[in-house]
């Protein structure tokens, strides 16, 4: 048990989806994938759900950010991503 753990919710593109996945999992990130479709972006997504200690957090984004598309339009997010203290954390 940890509490000074973080979860990070990105919602990325499909597209990015697979890209993102690996370049966290190369680096030792647990991840969890849900595909969708809708949401913030409006089209097919995809939900990456990343437990990682406090001092990892910008790492994980920072790839996120760097594996995320620049194809779309002007107005258009790449990603949403957010980070969300973790009260209790526990992997049974």
């Amino acid at each position: 048990m940890s509490s000074d753990m973080r979860l990070i919710i990105a919602i990325v593109h499909d597209k990015d989806g697979e890209e993102i996945l690996t370049a966290l999992l190369e680096v030792d990130f647990q991840v969890t994938r849900i595909a969708a479709t809708g949401g913030f972006l409006r089209r097919g997504i995809v939900t990456l759900l990343i437990g990682v200690e406090k001092e990892r957090v910008e790492t994980a984004v920072q790839l996120i950010r760097e594996h995320s598309s620049s194809y779309l339009s002007p107005g258009f997010k790449r990603a949403t991503v957010f980070v969300l203290k973790v009260d209790q954390f526990e992997q049974l």
